[in-house]
């Protein structure tokens, strides 16, 4: 037996036909081929599959009960696997109170160095964290953010107070509420609020409590008089009372999230920011570039402080190597995208000490500019030479030709796929006669004929993150890019800034559909309901006996096709249900068929063969849709819970062909899309643009760029070096702009 090679023999899951592959350690085995052609079947569902369901089994029972559970794969077998690492485009989401300091522990090393060398010293390095209390801002509780009162909600400033100036429920003019406001002898109660002086207004909203004197059934009373954001606040913010829906809505009518007005948004109390070194606090810190703050730290002449200087100049290296350069340490990892979470990721392991590991990647040159590519590669070259297996499923020319070894799936995709094609160097594969192996020397051609362009629809100027003071010009009816180095501030001015102006934008991302186990591409596209009248009509039955969750549905399993079964003292287990055998439908409902098939096996075609099968016009009008983005491969009854980011895209995508008048923004339609199917999508573009919509483009794939109506270029670099605009104007024109870093690459 070969230890040298990861071997799997006759691997069935998903689409693969039997499949039997070596792979070999120690390399970097890049997987290619068609979306859907089954590279996630080998590489995640099979071997990370298995890596992982082995290494829970030396855990006991009880601590399994905590982690992921894997099921055995369906292969003969699979020898010589390592501990599997997987570095997938899951966003890092999070909390407030997660920064891209916490989560890569730069955070830990600085609070360290604070404690040791700052001036004055205020205690051990726990002080310094805004996720303690000795560190935090008492107000905000160290998130930054604090409710405040909507004062745009609460007050109708073009009236008096007699007209009814304040907005919030019970406090029309002559109740018990509005006296304390409209008899406190502060104000001209028929002076409309818009010209109050700030005195006034500061008043009105932020008075500290203090008694005054009000008429009360005809009797003076004391009553206490509060600014109304402190009594708002008081009352429904800061309570212990268990707010009801009703007291909800109200809350999220009348209030705000804000700076907190206590820290201004820096999250640590005065203490922490009166400790200084070089003149920095921690916070000053945390907040610069993280590019800006290396020089920083390297200015620290202490040869006591070199071993912690070393360890964060290290990993803040390591971040800006991989292209995140533009960021600060105080970035909520909430707001980073899929491909920089999984750059975020990938550093975190570089500084593992850890070797004879399997690290699996999942497209990680999503969301890179060209540019930034041989970053990305010179990473999985080092994680290769510290003595790992390093698998990646790319579709990236540049990623392609960095492979030790190469693995090609195909033909096609679903039922028409899941067969190696092709397994050895890159330059077989470009003479291998494959798809990917033709495609791979193969680029379109400059757009030389674009739309005309006269209208434009345009954004406020903005200077939101990294921009700097632009707004964004987006030609009406034509096929428009933005594109820019990551970090240029692209998704800034589009999906937050320009969609901001054009709420009727219609933006489709790579975020998962809103879909459960029940829901499939059937339920999605609105086709069920059709295909369910077509049997009922055929059979004269009740349409809802064609649905699992409804009548039809199987009694054992509720329709869901499993059962959990409790097994005392062990895992719980997750099996098919053995009264459906999985289909979902009572027995009797099978016996109903349409053109000789039963809802089964309807439920179990492809959408391309469906298409064909179905004569009904709105069937086939949607399926065309989904057959156009590329999803053809797709059975009508795959649960939408197992699709990727790209296929969730392209899903929402076959849903908006056949609509017009429309603005939409794209953000990386070519995520997840083998080179071949590039040109699919540039079709798909250009039908919509051609049915009078407008469509914005984010995108870093050079042949998109090429073929679109307008360029928008961001940057010239990331971050703090971005936020301008480099160019606007037609394809051809970018080629002789010298400050654009995409013009280069075209």
């Amino acid at each position: 037996m070969n230890q040298d090679f990861i071997e799997i023999v006759n691997a069935r899951v998903n689409n693969l036909k039997n499949v039997s592959v070596q792979i070999p350690k120690g390399k970097i085995t890049i997987f290619t081929g068609v979306s859907g052609s089954g590279k996630s079947s080998i590489v995640f569902d099979t071997i990370a599959q298995e890596a992982g369901r082995q290494l829970n089994e030396t855990y006991s029972s009880f601590i399994r009960t905590f982690l992921p559970r894997y099921s055995r794969p369906e292969a003969d077998e699979i020898r010589n696997l390592a501990t599997a690492i997987v570095i997938d485009q899951k966003r890092l989401g999070g909390n407030a109170r997660s920064t891209l300091g916490t989560v890569t522990d730069i955070n830990s090393l600085l609070r360290l160095l604070f404690s040791r060398f700052a001036e004055p010293h205020i205690g051990y390095s726990n002080a310094y964290s805004f996720n303690d209390p000795s560190g935090m801002c008492l107000e905000c509780e160290g998130i930054g953010r604090s409710i405040t009162l909507n004062v745009e909600a609460a007050l109708d400033m073009d009236k008096s107070l007699n007209e009814g100036a304040i907005l919030l429920p019970a406090f029309a003019p002559g109740t018990w509420q509005w006296k304390t406001y409209g008899e406190s002898g502060f104000f001209d109660n028929d002076k409309k609020i818009k010209d109050f002086s700030e005195e006034e207004l500061d008043k009105l909203l932020f008075a500290e409590p203090q008694k005054v004197t009000v008429t009360y059934q005809e009797s003076d009373i004391n009553a206490t008089y509060e600014g109304l954001a402190v009594r708002f606040m008081r009352q429904n913010v800061k309570t212990d009372r268990v707010t009801s829906s009703k007291g909800a809505d109200k809350l999220s009518k009348f209030t705000t999230t804000g700076r907190c007005p206590v820290c201004k948004g820096k999250r640590y109390n005065e203490k922490v920011l009166s400790s200084k070194m070089m003149g920095y606090s921690i916070y000053d810190m945390t907040v610069l570039q993280l590019d800006e703050l290396i020089h920083v730290l390297q200015r620290l002449d202490n040869p006591v402080a070199k071993p912690i200087v070393d360890g964060l100049v290290e990993r803040l290296r390591n971040l800006v190597e991989i292209g995140l350069g533009y960021m600060d340490l105080t970035r909520e990892t909430a707001t980073l995208s899929g491909g920089e979470s999984q750059r975020v990721k990938m550093v975190k392991h570089l500084s593992s000490s850890l070797t004879g590991l399997m690290y699996i990647f999942d497209e990680p040159s999503t969301g890179l500019h060209p540019r930034d590519v041989y970053r990305l590669n010179e990473l999985l070259v080092k994680l290769r030479d510290r003595g790992n297996t390093v698998l990646v499923v790319e579709h990236d020319p540049d990623v392609i030709q960095v492979a030790d070894y190469i693995i090609d799936v195909g033909p096609k995709a679903g039922s028409g796929g899941g067969k190696i094609m092709y397994s050895g160097s890159y330059e077989g594969l470009l003479t291998s006669g494959t798809l990917t192996g033709e495609y791979l020397t193969r680029h379109e051609e400059l757009n030389a004929n674009p739309r005309p362009v006269s209208e434009f629809y345009e954004s406020k100027r903005s200077s939101l993150h990294n921009l700097k003071n632009v707004s964004l010009s987006v030609p009406k009816g034509v096929f428009t890019v933005i594109t820019g180095v990551a970090g240029s501030g692209k998704s800034t001015l589009v999906n937050q800034v320009f969609a901001h102006d054009f709420p009727e934008a219609i933006r489709i991302d790579q975020s998962a559909v809103n879909g459960n186990i029940r829901s499939n591409p059937a339920t999605y596209s609105d086709i069920m309901g059709s295909i369910r009248k077509a049997f009922a009509d055929a059979n004269d039955v009740s349409a809802g006996l064609f649905s699992f969750n409804s009548e039809g549905g199987c009694e054992a399993c509720n329709g869901t096709g499993s059962i959990e079964l409790n097994m005392s003292f062990m895992d719980k287990v997750e099996i098919e249900c053995s009264e459906c055998n999985g289909n979902r439908f009572k027995q009797e409902v099978l016996q109903y068929e349409y053109k000789g098939k039963n809802i089964v096996a309807v439920m179990e075609m492809t959408i391309a063969e469906a298409e064909d099968f179905f004569e009904a016009k709105d069937i086939r009008t949607k399926l065309k849709g989904l057959e156009l983005v590329g999803l053809g491969y797709l059975t009508l009854g795959q649960p939408l819970s197992t699709l990727s980011g790209g296929e969730c895209q392209r899903l929402k995508l076959g849903k908006e062909l056949n609509k017009k008048g429309n603005i939409y923004i794209l953000d990386e339609p070519t995520t997840g899309l083998h080179m071949s199917d590039v040109s699919n999508i540039l079709n798909i573009i250009n039908e919509l643009v051609e049915k009078g919509n407008t469509v914005i483009v984010i995108e870093h794939n050079l042949d998109v760029i090429r073929k679109s109506d307008w360029i928008i270029d961001l940057g010239p670099d990331g971050g703090s070096g971005g936020g301008e605009m480099i160019y606007e104007g037609p394809p051809e024109g970018i080629l002789t702009c010298e400050r654009s870093v995409t013009a280069k690459y075209l």
